[in-house]
């Protein structure tokens, strides 16, 4: 069913399907710090210098190097070019006239995201240049953070005797490497940007495809000293002699006027930039580029609705906004740098936090922006029934959060590529509560929406084959939709189970409505979600088929873990449920909701004593109450619940649901059998360990370790105060992955001990974010 599916989407349509199981991205070592804010796109930098990962339509990825996006350095003594050399080890058969084959044992590279630093000491020269990549991503900004450009500062360093004059070249090809590249109508023009006593030159190449048109453009800083020049358009195909030696004769570029012809059907165009500068003896230079991109209205797949990006609230949708782009990155990067060095220092600095964990807490947040992200402005004549539906009317606060601060979405994983997947999102959603709430905030508010209204449609799921509702009233949904399709018109875009009968998507609502209250305070959100809360919980009391205060899983994979069948009571579900009860009861206290109060704490008292009856095993919590050979596995996710309950301050007096000593035994259980028994205690935590001390290998998922789940538990290990343990289980993940197995920037969802992993680039490890709200907690509630 799954094959038919498959063809019928990927020839016959010719689209993305939303899992492709069939051609999986192929994992390349290569990949860096990418570039670009929140939601407009983004551009990846390998670590050896390449343009390699290009994401400007939403959600759709290029695996590409262009081989023409370099960076070039000239040096100059006495007027005479003594050295000219690409900055890259590659040896391509185009371009065949440039110097290509930097020795890679020159250069160092750093990224602690959203910079990276990369080094390259030029040989025999005596002159070392530090390239500076800066991105726009601050924490509780809203403004910049959505900007579509990265900056590059080259500081350049004279360690001879005599000045040196030094040019940067900055080369790029009209497009992403891809077919379109050679569609013909492509065209570059230069420019010159001046405001506020700044002025920026460049060359901005115009990408005319019929569908998301958009521009790139390639910019350095004028400045007393500084001198630009451009090559407004040259083949990359070519031998590129033209550019070469424009460059070698004098250190600079010719700079012709005017903009380039059309390019033809097959034909390809490139452009550059140079900034050149004198560097005294034994002394410091700096030269300022800019990359800026330009995409501001987008169609997905159906094509069906334009939306127009977040950043075009402070730069033009017409499509002409590069040159003013390019000069405000490169007039306020060193603001960015200030404000991210702030948000990182007093991490950075504290001496008890291990380095890997202070590499991984920033860098994990690649995610963001390069998850396929879009965030997009509400359209001003919209409605509140064009955002509400005919149901939603209770959200009081729904377009007044939209409208400030827009539509936010971001992939599940680059390869399963549905949008703000809720059950995983559940994880990731630290990093956003915790970095840019009022993006959670919005995020929540569109979930709800799409609770309180149904879908009627019918469709056949691939796994089972059975024919139900897209979408039930009441029911929390698995994603809002694909980007080869239409985000929020059309959700639940997962085909593969009928998702209305998952038992973790409603709690998981729960949990995060409160936990964001919590962490934000506010009292607007908690008063609108309360009913929504209220409706999805009455959903879930279905599940409880015997009345005893505690829901049953319905012996199919009907949770996040969707390969991994789970019947009767079970320590995840059931753990989520309680959590979910006892929050239940602490935001009708907070309202003053008392009838809801009493009905939920009575469920709870008698929920807690049946998850102890049936799962507590006198070390740790069953996987489920079924009595089959797999349900006394240890499940290394098992105090999920008790994880958010502890992030709110909710683990302990009048609402401790699970008591404390069976929390501490089963996560030391955990770290004995899942941690320290797999793999030599070096790969992290793997999701089911039997109680004979090897892994459950009972489903593909069972013997994998969940790089995001780790992270979670980890924290839950710290909020627990097993700090220790809590360390030693999460490093072991980012060892695996950020260094042997050399996955830098594409963190997958799993992967096993033997080499073996899935879905490169994904949502959940952003849950590491949780670690640090544990940390900070902990540190809080510490006596002075």
């Amino acid at each position: 069913r799954y094959f038919l599916w498959w063809y019928k989407k990927t020839r016959q349509e010719k689209k993305y399907p939303f899992i492709d199981l069939l051609s999986a991205v192929p994992l390349q070592q290569i990949y860096g710090c990418p570039l670009g804010g929140i939601g407009g796109g983004t551009i990846t930098r390998g670590w050896r210098g390449e343009f390699c990962r290009w994401q400007l339509n939403p959600g759709i990825y290029h695996y590409e190097t262009v081989i023409a996006d370099q960076f070039t350095v000239c040096l100059r003594r006495k007027g005479l070019t003594v050295y000219q050399q690409v900055l890259s080890v590659e040896r391509p058969r185009t371009l065949q006239d440039w110097n290509w084959g930097y020795c890679g044992h020159y250069a160092f590279y750093h990224a602690l995201y959203p910079r990276a630093w990369t080094v390259y000491e030029l040989p025999g020269q005596n002159v070392v240049l530090t390239c500076r990549q800066v991105s726009p991503v601050i924490p509780h900004d809203y403004q910049d953070s959505s900007l579509p450009v990265g900056v590059f500062i080259w500081e350049v360093e004279n360690g001879n005797d005599e000045d040196v004059e030094v040019s940067i070249m900055f080369s790029l090809q009209n497009g992403m490497g891809t077919k379109e590249d050679k569609r013909g109508g492509h065209w570059n023009e230069p420019f010159a940007f001046e405001k506020e006593g700044t002025r920026v030159a460049g060359v901005v190449l115009h990408h005319c495809t019929p569908v998301n048109p958009f521009s790139l453009a390639i910019s350095a800083r004028e400045k007393a000293g500084t001198r630009v020049s451009h090559f407004t358009a040259f083949n990359p195909t070519g031998s590129g002699k033209e550019v070469w030696q424009d460059l070698l004769q004098d250190g600079q570029l010719d700079s012709p006027a005017g903009e380039s012809a059309p390019t033809e059907k097959g034909e390809v165009v490139a452009a550059a930039v140079c900034a050149s500068c004198a560097v005294p003896a034994r002394g410091h230079g700096t030269l300022e580029l800019a990359l800026a991109w330009d995409m501001p209205r987008v169609h997905f797949g159906s094509k069906e609705k334009l939306h127009v990006r977040r950043y075009t609230r402070y730069f033009s949708s017409e499509g002409d906004a590069a040159p003013a782009l390019s000069h405000y990155a490169l007039t306020r990067y060193e603001e960015w740098e200030k404000k991210i060095e702030e948000w990182q220092k007093p991490i950075l600095e504290n001496s008890q936090l291990p380095p890997w964990y202070k590499s991984a807490l920033f860098n994990e947040l690649y995610f963001l922006t390069d998850g396929g992200t879009i965030w997009v402005e509400l359209p001003p004549d919209c409605c509140a029934e064009d955002v509400q539906g005919p149901a939603g009317a209770g959200l009081s606060q729904l377009l007044p959060v939209l409208r400030e601060y827009g539509r936010f979405a971001y992939l599940e994983g680059q390869e399963y590529r549905m949008y703000n997947t809720y059950d995983v999102h559940f994880y990731a959603s630290f990093a956003l509560i915790m970095l840019w709430p009022k993006l959670q905030i919005s995020l929540q508010y569109d979930i709800a929406v799409t609770v309180v209204n149904e879908d009627v449609q019918l469709r056949q799921y691939l796994m089972g084959g059975e024919t139900a509702q897209v979408k039930l009233k009441n029911v929390v949904p698995h994603d809002i939709g694909e980007p080869g399709d239409e985000p929020w018109q059309r959700v639940n875009a997962y085909l593969m189970h009928d998702t209305a009968s998952w038992k973790d998507l409603n709690l998981k609502f729960v949990l995060q409505v409160y936990r964001d209250y919590y962490l934000t305070q506010d009292s607007l959100y908690l008063q609108d979600m309360w009913p929504v809360c209220q409706a999805v919980m009455e959903s879930e009391l279905k599940f409880d088929k015997d009345n005893d205060g505690l829901i049953e899983n319905g012996g199919f994979a009907d949770q996040t873990y969707d390969a991994w069948v789970v019947t009767g009571a079970s320590a995840y579900c059931g753990g989520l449920w309680l959590a979910a009860v006892c929050m239940m009861c602490k935001m009708a206290e907070v309202l003053g909701d008392h009838e809801t109060m009493q009905k939920y704490s009575a469920i709870l008292q008698k929920g807690k004593e049946s998850f102890e009856r049936l799962l507590w095993n006198g070390k740790y919590y069953n996987y489920d109450s079924s009595g089959s050979v797999t349900s006394r596995s240890i499940m290394s996710d098992q105090c999920a619940g008790q994880w958010f309950l502890g992030a709110c301050d909710l683990d302990q007096g009048q609402f401790e649901v699970f008591p404390k000593s069976h929390v501490a035994s089963a996560l030391r259980t955990v770290f004995e059998k899942n941690v320290l028994g797999f793999a030599g205690g070096t790969m992290g935590a793997v999701n089911g360990m039997t109680p004979a001390g090897t892994a459950d290998t009972s489903s593909v998922q069972s013997k994998e370790v969940w790089v995001g789940v780790v992270y979670a538990l980890a924290a839950t290990m710290i909020q627990e105060g097993l700090v220790e343990e809590g360390f030693r289980t999460a490093e072991g993940c980012y060892r695996t992955v950020w260094e042997k197995l050399g996955m830098a920037f594409q963190t997958p969802e799993a992967y096993c001990e033997k080499k073996v992993y899935r879905s490169l680039a994904y949502m959940r490890p952003l849950s590491i974010w949780s670690m640090q709200l544990a940390l900070e907690r902990g540190a809080a509630r510490a006596p002075a």
